[in-house]
């Protein structure tokens, strides 16, 4: 009667529920051709080998999977063995499962610089962020490019070169009359105005526009970052991890407004970009050691549409050792590893039964998330596997086995979703009718919200995807009290919600990898 009642609900779906992708009503399509019952596959989906693979993988053993250490290697290996005693192939070919990820290990460099004879210290007036290499400069010009911006509707670089030069840029955006930012017209933070993403926006503009490097003055990132920066060069530290470039990259120094006013004594009321006459010598020793890390990919191929490409993520790297003690990562994120290895059962037990998924499914585990979401950056920037045109969706997991203790009200069976609507309503609709019809969860956008201060929707690796007008679900349980601590562990995991929210992701993914047409990108992304 079970299975009679199964069958009928998934026939009746396919009347009720068609759309074609120029429509953005109701989403959800169920395969014409081969009608399925998914719920038979996402049956494979168990407490029992979820909580049997997280104490695995979340152990000591496995030292907290600090990229490109002992307990990340351990991982990734892990990870294979698992794919091939399912059967599950690599895109790679033959026996490779890995996406080697190029990284520098960069220790602390310190600068020596001084202004028209004046000299400045280190960590005190100047830190260094980048140097790829070593730096030594004399020179007697500086290019001043007020904010450093370079959006669509306003620029600092309009009419100015600057390749192949230094430049200098301050801290925050210009506001019209009203107070509202320049290029968003609205009083709320920008890319460009908000902490590390603004460091990270101004960056990249003027690497853009070719410049050498990079002059950073902002007092209150400063008064942060500095403390850290001189702690680990104390210490010898060798942590700070990049992605490794093959050109001459452009080196960056954040400086206080003392030096800033050194280079350029109007910086503070200026707005106009202008070349700059300044004495200053600048010499930068960097030290870095290269290593490899990986990511690793499996992959289904698609029945009928094998070149549109469906991924589910997660990153497979944690903290590692600190202080003698093992981060062990359990919900952060060894929740979402696991859990896309199951659904990868699922979907290998699906194709057995010759109901493969329509489209080609990237079981896609990324390294140096914690690092700065490196391993996403690297498949997305550098080497993606497939072209990222063909990329359907990302369904990106990270943190899905825990509860958040910041909720006071709603079902313990929850889970945030962040960016399912942000560029496609038809994904954001297929999630919603997929989760009433399968698995009811209750859908918190909190998170979601553009307001929200955490910004989580820019901190994990579906953003990679997202900067490239890719959909993108982020499923996230939230932080709690053992968030970035030893006591992650494995015992914590609240393994009934972690097997409901993975078979949530498991009939999102086959909604999305099976329906007649492709999910349509009808939002533009705001960065």
């Amino acid at each position: 009667m079970k299975k009679f009642l199964l069958v009928f609900c998934a026939m009746g779906l396919i009347f009720s529920c068609g759309t074609s992708s120029k429509g953005n009503s109701s989403s959800v399509q169920m395969n014409e051709a081969k009608v399925a019952d998914p719920t038979e596959y996402a049956s494979t989906i168990t407490t029992e080998e979820l909580k049997e693979m997280l104490y695995k993988y979340a152990s000591d053993e496995f030292e907290g999977r600090e990229t490109g250490e002992k307990g990340q290697k351990l991982a990734v290996e892990y990870l294979k063995a698992q794919y091939k005693a399912m059967g599950v192939d690599t895109p790679l070919g033959d026996d490779d499962y890995f996406q080697e990820v190029p990284l520098e290990k960069q220790s602390v460099s310190e600068a020596k610089f001084s202004v028209n004879g004046t000299d400045f210290k280190s960590f005190e007036d100047h830190i260094v962020l980048r140097a790829s290499g070593n730096v030594d400069i004399s020179s007697d010009e500086i290019v001043y490019v007020g904010y450093g911006i370079d959006a669509d509707n306003y620029s600092d670089y309009k009419n100015i070169d600057v390749k192949g030069k230094i430049v200098l840029a301050k801290s925050g955006e210009p506001k019209d009359a009203d107070g509202n930012y320049i290029t968003s017209g609205t009083t709320e933070d920008t890319k460009w105005t908000n902490g590390r993403q603004s460091l990270s926006s101004k960056r990249d503009a003027a690497a853009n526009n070719g410049a050498k490097g990079l002059i950073y003055m902002d007092n209150n990132l400063f008064t942060r970052y500095a403390p850290f920066f001189q702690r680990q060069a104390m210490a010898g530290a060798s942590s700070r991890l990049s992605l490794k470039s093959n050109d001459d990259d452009m080196f960056m120094l954040m400086v206080t407004e003392n030096l800033g006013k050194a280079l350029h004594n109007r910086i503070s009321e200026d707005k106009t970009s202008k070349a700059i006459n300044t004495d200053f010598n600048l010499s930068i020793e960097n030290k870095s050691e290269e290593i490899i890390s990986e990511n690793v990919v499996a992959y289904i191929k698609g029945s009928e549409k094998p070149d549109e490409i469906v991924v589910i993520s997660a990153h497979l790297d944690h903290e590692g050792i600190k202080n003698g003690e093992v981060y062990n990562g359990a919900d952060d994120d060894g929740s979402g590893t696991i859990a896309i290895l199951e659904i990868a059962e699922a979907f290998k037990t699906a194709e057995k039964a010759g109901h493969g998924p329509k489209r080609s499914i990237l079981f896609l585990h990324v390294t140096g998330e914690e690092k700065g979401l490196l391993g996403s950056r690297y498949y997305t920037d550098n080497d993606p596997i497939f072209p990222l045109e063909n990329t359907v969706a990302d369904l990106n997991i990270d943190m899905i086995g825990r509860t958040d203790p910041k909720r006071t009200e709603g079902d313990r069976n929850y889970i945030y979703l962040i960016g399912s609507d942000k560029l496609s309503t038809h994904l954001h609709n297929i999630s919603e009718e997929v989760n009433s019809k399968y698995t009811n969860v209750e859908l918190d956008y909190t998170y979601n919200d553009e307001n929200d201060p955490n910004r989580f929707y820019y901190r994990s690796d579906h953003y990679n995807f997202a900067k490239n007008n890719i959909p993108v679900i982020f499923y996230f349980n939230g932080t709690h009290a053992d968030y970035h601590k030893p006591s992650d562990t494995p015992d914590k995991i609240e393994y009934d919600l972690l097997e409901n929210r993975t078979k949530l992701v498991f009939h999102t993914a086959w909604e999305v990898a099976n329906r007649a047409d492709r999910i349509v990108v009808d939002k533009a992304e705001q960065q």
